[in-house]
């Protein structure tokens, strides 16, 4: 079973940082990519980031290109999301999720963790 537990968010001001981790098994990062994505009120889910099972391929949304930095852990259990420069527009539940590649770039993915709440204050 994979189970995939998010931590890290919290209340900041713009132009603050986070990182969040995404916890899961060294053998679910073993066989499938890792993404990140959010989902504000009254909005739909939208994909923000995903790193492939070697960190060798990255993909990010355009609203957060270059403020944003997806990576591994050397131990195989863990991706992060650096977030830097945030603004109140990246306020959201943020969720992350494994499966292929291109599919979460989709947003398709079977396997979701519960998120964890970022709110960015102006």
């Amino acid at each position: 079973q994979v189970q995939l537990v998010e931590s890290g968010g919290g209340l900041v001001q713009a132009g603050d940082s986070l990182r969040l981790s995404c916890s899961t098994s060294r053998r679910t990062f073993g066989s499938y990519a890792v993404g990140w994505f959010r989902q504000a009120p009254g909005k739909e889910r939208e994909f923000v980031s995903v790193i492939n099972w070697a960190g060798s391929s990255t993909s990010y949304a355009d609203p957060v290109k270059g403020r944003f930095t997806i990576s591994a852990a050397k131990t195989g259990d863990t991706v992060f999301l650096q977030m830097n420069n945030l603004k109140p527009e990246d306020t959201a539940v943020y969720y992350c999720a494994a499966g292929y590649f291109g599919q979460l770039r989709l947003g398709v993915s079977e396997y979701w963790g519960q998120g964890t709440q970022v709110t960015v204050s102006s």
